[in-house]
């Protein structure tokens, strides 16, 4: 199977050289440290430190078990799974999280059923959709379904199943009362399903027909193990794909305006399901798209209620614009009046960025108002401070000033004050940019000082091995100019290093074992038969963080050696480098002994100790062409 098609379903992923990029589906991060690695069936995400094949993705990504997960790639790629009739009893003992998914879709499969199949469900589930203008294919692509009016319907179909009370209750379809007694939750109303981002149904939403003014209008599954609202955009499970086409997302209030919109054409649309964006949400859809358009309906009153919340975008990083609807209209009833494509056009020509959109809004009824007016130059000023690009914020700053009548410098002061106070409040840089890992393997002597040297080791142990993981089995010429395989030379040099970080020496060991057997293993290797842990650290060893791009040679002419081309140099500093640290924390240790000691024999021995862990360290960083301090 391809990492790429299947990583691809969830994250918009960009080509890198003969990797793969994207923006962090787990963290809310600013630049692209996300990649797949083709040609070995991985990814890796640095944010998180995440990493693996495309089984372990799924169940990152989407929370699936590793059977779900296999599950999700034979139905994917038409691979037939062969499973037996199970008892009642071992579907009880299945995985919970397993049976939820299939008691939900049973749910789902009863609810569609009785829409399309019951009486009841025809004559007024399926004419309410087609009273709102649903075709069969929106109604049939939505999996939208119907409750008949009964106290346990479902109830009773789901125990002829074999489908316990307890589980249905945890699925949130049923509630049980003291006493005893158990109903299904959704009764007498259309269904509208919930699906996670890979399709499966997760929760409910359900309207009434009734108009019992007692009755809430719309009722939704409770939070589950399989529900978090907080963290599902309804209707992007059908809209992901033309979401990465159209890069942009429309973002709506409820279920029947992602339908009537998806109907017209405008597929690249979903809803938070009338709550409040979430920080996950936000998430959700930059693993999509940068591009957010937010429609509100037309309320004025709650327009300028709801568009508090929209600072939380401009925050994930994301660009956004808004659209109004005129009063008393939303995307579904609007959609319907104006036809296709006149809705379509209407939503391109309206739409605006979000500061202008804002500050419009506010700036009628503040105009004559003195203290409203300042009011709303701070709220806008600090929505544009939410904006991480600097040069945006400052196109917004002259745009507002414009608008607002206000000067220019006014503006950008009001946005330092509350920078000034951001910063505060999360606390004073550091004095010195914190020591990446690829720059300590490659310290001078000298610049050790005030580093925890253990760190480094082991940063130098990882950084050898790295190269043993990828290129064990190639060959390298040695002192001699004979052929021999690089794991070998590897070995010999390694003979005498006590390996600090216990995977790295599980690592080793498997390679001397099989080497032992008469066989060369290498990363794929590692991946297949490691344990957990090697198989984590193989991961970031086998993924390239940068690569040359193939332009430098076939475009320009300039070419840049490769790992490969140079491998004995490569195998050879690495292992001298880790052995110059050793060396290093040998004289730290004798040192510290020194201050301690108070016998002059003792002192004695550790001095000429010393004295030669330094010549040792000499001779190493000589050999580097490193200089050091005597």
């Amino acid at each position: 199977m391809d990492i790429v098609e299947v990583v691809g379903d969830f994250v918009t992923l960009k080509r890198s050289g003969s990797s793969y990029k994207a923006l962090s589906p787990f963290t809310n991060e600013k630049t692209p440290s996300f990649y797949v690695v083709p040609s070995k069936g991985i990814f890796k995400d640095f944010s998180s430190g995440k990493g693996g094949d495309s089984i372990t993705f799924l169940m990152e990504v989407d929370g699936l078990s590793y059977v779900e997960a296999l599950k999700f790639l034979a139905q994917r790629y038409g691979i037939e799974v062969v499973e037996e009739e199970q008892t009642d009893e071992q579907q009880e003992a299945q995985n919970k999280r397993e049976s939820l998914f299939i008691l939900l879709g049973f749910a789902k499969d009863r609810f569609v059923d009785l829409l399309w199949n019951h009486e009841e469900g025809k004559s007024i589930g399926l004419s309410y959709f087609k009273e709102r203008g649903f075709t069969d294919e929106s109604v049939k692509e939505f999996e939208l379904g119907y409750t008949i009016d009964s106290w346990d319907d479902l109830l009773k179909q789901a125990e002829k199943k074999g489908y316990k009370k307890e589980l249905l209750e945890e699925a949130g379809l049923v509630i049980s009362k003291e006493g005893g007694k158990v109903y299904d939750r959704f009764r007498n109303r259309v269904i509208f399903p919930i699906h996670n981002i890979s399709g499966k149904v997760v929760a409910f939403g359900a309207r009434t027909l009734s108009k019992d003014k007692k009755q809430p209008k719309y009722i939704n599954s409770p939070e589950t193990e399989l529900y978090n609202k907080s963290r599902i955009l309804y209707g992007l499970y059908q809209a992901k794909q033309e979401v990465r086409k159209e890069d942009n997302i429309y973002l709506v209030e409820g279920y029947t305006d992602v339908i009537s919109m998806h109907q017209t054409g405008i597929k690249n649309v979903v809803s938070s399901s009338g709550t409040a964006l979430t920080e996950d949400q936000i998430k959700l859809i930059r693993r999509y798209t940068e591009n957010v358009t937010v429609i509100f309906d037309g309320d004025a009153a709650g327009i300028k209620a709801s568009i508090r919340g929209i600072d939380m975008l401009l925050e994930g990083g994301l660009n956004v614009k808004a659209v109004a609807l005129p009063e008393g209209e939303d995307p579904d009833s609007y959609a319907k009046k104006l036809g296709t494509s006149a809705f379509a056009h209407y939503i391109q020509e309206e739409s605006q960025d979000i500061i202008r959109f804002k500050t419009k809004l506010f700036l009628d009824e503040a105009q004559d108002d003195p203290v409203k007016k300042a009011g709303l130059i701070k709220d806008i000023v600090r929505s544009i401070t939410k904006i991480e690009d600097p040069v945006k914020r400052t196109v917004y700053l002259k745009e507002c000033s414009d608008l607002l009548g206000i000067q220019e410098s006014v503006l950008i002061s009001e946005q330092n004050k509350i920078l000034i106070q951001q910063n505060r409040e999360r606390g004073s840089m550091p004095e010195r940019p914190p020591v990446m890992p690829e720059d300590l393997v490659n310290m001078e002597p000298d610049q050790v000082e005030g580093i925890d040297i253990l760190k480094v080791i082991e940063l130098q142990e990882m950084e050898s091995i790295r190269v043993l993981v990828n290129y064990g089995k190639h060959s390298i010429l040695n002192q001699e100019s004979i052929d021999q395989d690089l794991i070998s030379y590897f070995l010999t040099e390694v003979d005498e290093v006590q390996f600090t970080n216990p995977v790295y020496r599980e690592i080793l060991d498997l390679f001397k074992t099989k080497l032992n057997e008469g066989y060369i293993i290498d990363g794929d290797y590692l991946l297949d038969h490691g344990s957990e842990q090697v198989k984590r650290v193989v991961v970031d060893m086998m993924t390239p963080r940068h690569e040359v791009s193939e332009n430098w040679d076939k475009k320009f002419q300039i070419y840049v050696p490769k790992e490969t081309d140079k491998l004995r140099d490569i195998t050879y500093s690495n292992i001298l480098r880790l052995k110059f640290r050793i060396v290093q924390h040998l004289v730290e240790e004798e040192t510290r002994k020194l201050k301690s000691a108070s016998d002059h024999d003792e002192i004695d021995l550790i001095l000429d100790e010393v004295n030669e862990l330094k010549k040792i360290e000499m001779s190493i960083a000589k050999m580097l062409g490193n200089v050091t301090t005597k």
